[in-house]
């Protein structure tokens, strides 16, 4: 990638549309727009203040030299450093045809842009300083949000929450690491700020503040990334009611017929804070039906592998053998478990509930077909994940197993710089450990990490952004 070209791309999905803006961004953005855009005021291009947009004509050039207007539209000036990316942009809005905008961008390129790479956009503003790398992460998940949950989890990461509170410990942590210096350097001379007691109480806290930033990682998971769950439980137990319920539409059929659905069902979902990637499956029996059989392995490789299982119990009958092989089978599975007890709206069986309540820590009574319980259910899932009293707007939450990675090798390098000072050992060695924690640390924001890393962030961005 040259970081030096100014680069344009369409930045608005392919299609039909009212609207299509072109991005040109680089030092040269306003002599290369100004070829192809002509304000109707008179006014040069170049001569635009910042943050102003003005309108005017649309031109492409043949080969001979010769200018055509193809649109008309809006024409935005940003000047580096007040822009997204950090340098000269300008953005040109014209009518929103495919060939229209094909036509803009190609005008652009003949000017002397360069075609711009997935995520070069962002990846300027990284490089600039307008974002960390970890708030890039949030924005390219803002980008490919599905649930509201996700959308105000990458939005309060941009917001550079997290960010703030690394660097706060980061900063911390560097003052620590001078009064080391400072007795490494000068031992007879009182020049430390700090003496050895003071130096382990403070690496305690920076090592307490990373471990509550580390325990968000469950719920930043669970929110950004989705919980693999899995429904399942015998035929007409009411899995794909509660599927349906879940999704809040009928994605799966629901009969009395028994062995309705065949195969392995997958939806993303919401419930409360929590993404669900949601599977509803076969019913759990015994059949001749080869079809049958073939989706009942597939719900059993699933169950194996969730991270989340709803075991759905038809309340209303006793257990049959299919509930009670359930039962054994998931008690030894590392997913967690909560058993729906469904059909809460007909007279419940007390034997039915008191033995799966006694083989089952977390049980919901719900009707999957009535919508109750349902409120009970989110509350359950939302805890189960650290969900429940956490601001998805304002907290510092970690989300990717990147800055959950660098947070881990921060706070054992802490860990080791503590036990130096109570050991009291030579402070040298507390130095580095405290070193080994800062570059951790500064991983997470960008300030130091590897090329692979960082194009492997960007590599999942669209090319307008």
């Amino acid at each position: 990638m040259k970081i030096f070209d100014t680069i344009a791309a369409i930045s608005t999905p392919r299609g039909k549309g009212g609207v299509a803006m072109i991005r040109i961004s680089g030092g040269r953005a306003l002599e290369y727009a100004s070829a192809v855009f002509s304000p109707k005021n008179g006014v040069l291009l170049s001569d635009i203040e910042s943050r102003h947009a003005v309108y005017g004509d649309i031109r492409e050039r043949d080969a001979a030299g010769n200018e055509t207007v193809i649109d008309d539209g809006i024409a935005t000036v940003y000047r580096a450093p007040n822009s997204f990316t950090g340098e000269d942009t300008v953005e040109i809005c014209c009518h929103g045809g495919v060939l229209v905008t094909e036509s803009v961008l190609s005008a652009c390129l003949a000017a002397g842009c360069r075609q711009a790479e997935a995520g070069e956009f962002t990846r300027r503003a990284f490089i600039s300083g307008r974002m960390s790398l970890s708030q890039a992460e949030d924005l390219g998940a803002l980008l490919e949000a599905k649930t509201h949950s996700q959308m105000l989890l990458s939005r309060s990461g941009l917001d550079g929450y997290l960010t703030r509170d690394i660097r706060g410990v980061y900063e911390d942590l560097r003052e620590i690491l001078s009064s080391v210096y400072a007795k490494i350097d000068f031992p007879d001379e009182d020049l430390s700020s700090l003496n050895e007691s003071e130096m382990r109480i403070r690496v305690e806290r920076a090592e307490e503040k990373l471990a509550a930033l580390e325990r968000t990682y469950k719920a930043g998971h669970a929110v950004r990334e989705g919980v693999k769950t899995v429904i399942c439980g015998r035929t007409n137990a009411g899995k794909s009611s509660l599927y349906n319920s879940i999704l809040g539409r009928d994605a799966a059929i629901v009969t009395s017929i028994e062995g309705t659905t065949r195969d392995v069902l997958e939806q993303t979902a919401s419930l409360g804070k929590v993404t669900l990637l949601l599977c509803d499956t076969a019913g759990l029996r015994d059949t001749e039906d080869e079809v049958e059989s073939i989706g009942i392995e597939r719900t059993r490789r699933a169950i194996e592998d969730a991270e989340l299982i709803f075991a759905v119990f038809d309340v209303s009958r006793d257990l049959s053998d299919e509930d009670r092989f359930l039962l054994d089978d998931i008690s030894s599975l590392p997913g967690a478990v909560v058993a729906i007890l469904n059909k809460c709206d007909i007279e419940e069986n007390a034997v039915t509930v008191k033995e799966i309540s006694e083989r089952i820590d977390r049980c919901v009574k719900i009707s999957a077909k009535m919508g109750d319980g349902m409120e009970q259910l989110r509350e359950t899932v939302e805890d189960l994940f650290d969900c429940g009293e956490i601001d998805l707007r304002t907290d510092s939450i970690v989300t990717s197993a990147r800055q959950r990675a660098s947070i881990l090798r921060a706070i054992e390098s802490l860990g080791s710089a503590r036990a130096a000072l109570l050991a009291g050992v030579t402070v040298d060695i507390c130095g580095t450990d405290i070193e080994c924690a800062m570059s951790a640390l500064a991983e997470i924001d960008g300030r130091e990490v590897t090329e692979d890393i960082v194009s492997e962030i960007f590599s999942h961005f669209c090319v307008g952004k």
